[in-house]
């Protein structure tokens, strides 16, 4: 099988919000064409909530970038809290592969835990993470995908981790989500 070479990608991640805080919370998609920062798209979803993948499929849809775009990246799989992407929906809706990725493995179990009972919606949301499989040890970062090989993910992440593990795409996209709720970046990206 032939590796495709991404060079147009978009990465989501969501901006910090306040522990008690309900409502909409703040989401900014980093594009890149190669090494260059193309362009930002933002938008809100739902704390808690189950409208974060109808946001990312209108986002991109609406962009003048979607008819360059090859691939999608995700810093997690929920934004807002618990508002769980369905990663093949979201590969369904645009035709783009996506690949999760997290710095850490998650403990699934505890995740499971806090839906299950206290999150509205909890057992749909934990379905749409068993489906979308295990994560994947893959260049120091951890990934789920859909729509795509581990080579070609493999490819992704090296592709785009220039400053670190972290996809660039994903890193800048947290550090404008934070700049902008926060008035300055913190925490590592």
């Amino acid at each position: 099988m032939k590796v495709r070479r991404f060079a147009h990608v978009v990465g989501f991640d969501d901006a910090p919000f306040e522990r008690g805080h309900r409502g909409d919370v703040l989401i900014v998609g980093a594009v890149y064409s190669g090494e260059r920062l193309d362009g930002v798209l933002s938008g809100r979803v739902r704390r808690d909530g189950a409208n974060a993948t109808a946001a990312l499929t209108d986002l991109i849809r609406g962009s003048k970038f979607a008819g360059h775009l090859q691939a999608v990246l995700l810093q997690g799989i929920a934004f807002a809290g618990f508002n769980v992407i369905d990663i093949h929906g979201l590969h369904a809706a645009l035709g783009l592969p996506v690949l999760v990725v997290s710095r850490k493995l998650p403990n699934l179990e505890t995740i499971r835990e806090a839906m299950i009972g206290q999150v509205r919606g909890g057992a749909r949301k934990w379905r749409l993470i068993e489906r979308a499989g295990m994560m994947e040890s893959l260049r120091g970062v951890y990934v789920q995908r859909v729509g795509l090989g581990l080579e070609e993910a493999e490819y992704l992440v090296k592709r785009f981790a220039v400053h670190g593990r972290l996809p660039e795409p994903l890193r800048v996209a947290h550090l404008i989500a934070g700049g902008v709720v926060s008035g300055e970046s913190r925490h590592r990206a």
